[in-house]
């Protein structure tokens, strides 16, 4: 696949995007529009993510103007009620932390930071866990906060103090050992009593069932462990991201792109999961990165497979009446919510994707 062709159609919609998408802050696309959430929902920084990588690669300033803005946006639900949670990394990181890396700017690093102690406040010492949402589940935790633990690295690394990584290093090992079964699948929800920290149980979530593997769950903990690996170095967490990436690879379809869950009953009709498949592709190009290229071969192969299927079936790059750049993705298949639709991260990490099998060395997560 010839990638910087790709990328030149990649400009003129990502152009067009902005155009489109203006001040609003994309979530979902169902009848081809993205929709305008508000800025305290957790997919608030994958659109000003998506841009800065856009800067990054290009250096043309009007990718940069239309990303500033948006970390600033999001702090203000730290200072008004709103319902922030264990997400504010997925929030924090491609805004705030992404501005300080590419520009300097002083107040996304001072962004960033408050959002990884507003994140490290939500530790539970009891169970090792970072807890989940907000209102009465004080003893769920999700898989998905495994891409959120970064944050939690990069401010000890910012300021040399040990104690975000810590937590997000105890976090991480109760993924491996709650979380994971014997297979490399995941859960979604594990519940722990919130006073003495015991397992509970685990829950099926956004998956088919609790004993189910929801794809996207899945592309969470193989990406989420592979960045514990490459901060700490501890071959735990990359041995981890391995195995949830064998019983990915293992269970795709046979276009390389996933099913909303590999274990749903009766598997004929029922919708794929782009963004899944475009977050595993990102994964597996960081777990590449951290191997001898012999063994390295396999992910990054297969990440390229993940893409091609994704270009040349589901992207949509010359339909000016759709906004987002994949179709077919699934939010919360069991609530019958968001099903074969755009979603705004699933376009991202298809961008990041393409980026670094275009050199692009950033790291946003």
């Amino acid at each position: 696949m010839d990638y910087n062709a790709l990328w030149t159609k990649l400009e003129v919609k990502v152009d067009r995007m902005i155009a489109q998408i203006g001040d609003k802050s994309p979530h979902v696309a169902a009848e081809g529009r993205y929709d305008d959430m508000r800025h305290d929902w957790w997919t608030s920084g994958f659109w000003p993510g998506l841009l800065w990588i856009m800067y990054d690669m290009t250096g043309k300033e009007h990718y940069r103007e239309a990303a500033w803005p948006w970390d600033e946006r999001i702090e203000q639900c730290m200072v008004r009620e709103s319902n922030l949670h264990h997400d504010v990394g997925f929030q924090f990181l491609p805004t705030a932390v992404a501005k300080f890396k590419l520009t300097g700017d002083t107040d996304g690093r001072r962004r960033g930071l408050q959002a990884a102690n507003f994140l490290a406040g939500r530790f539970n010492l009891a169970g090792q866990f970072l807890r989940a949402w907000n209102q009465d589940k004080t003893g769920w935790s999700i898989i998905d906060s495994c891409m959120n633990l970064s944050i939690l690295f990069w401010a000890s690394r910012e300021i040399a103090d040990p104690r975000f990584e810590q937590i997000a290093c105890a976090h991480a090992d109760t993924v491996l050992k709650h979380f994971m079964r014997e297979d490399g699948s995941v859960y979604h929800i594990v519940s722990f009593d919130p006073a003495n920290g015991d397992f509970i149980e685990g829950l099926g979530g956004q998956g088919y069932a609790p004993q189910s593997a929801w794809s996207r769950g899945q592309a969470w903990a193989l990406y989420g462990l592979a960045n514990c690996y490459r901060y700490t170095g501890h071959k735990r967490y990359l041995n981890g991201a391995k195995r949830v990436a064998h019983y990915f690879l293992a269970s795709l379809e046979e276009d390389y792109v996933p099913l909303w869950d590999f274990r749903v009953d009766q598997p004929e009709g029922e919708p794929r999961d782009t963004s899944a498949a475009s977050c595993a592709a990102s994964g597996l190009l960081e777990i590449a990165s951290h191997l001898p290229e012999t063994e390295a071969r396999l992910y990054k192969e297969a990440a390229e497979r993940i893409i091609r299927s994704l270009t040349e079936n589901y992207a949509s790059f010359d339909d000016e009446a759709f906004d987002p750049i994949l179709r077919e993705g699934t939010g919360h298949r069991p609530a019958n919510q968001n099903v074969n639709v755009g979603l705004i991260y699933g376009d991202y990490f298809y961008v990041e994707t393409l980026a670094k099998l275009r050199g692009w060395r950033q790291h946003i997560f």
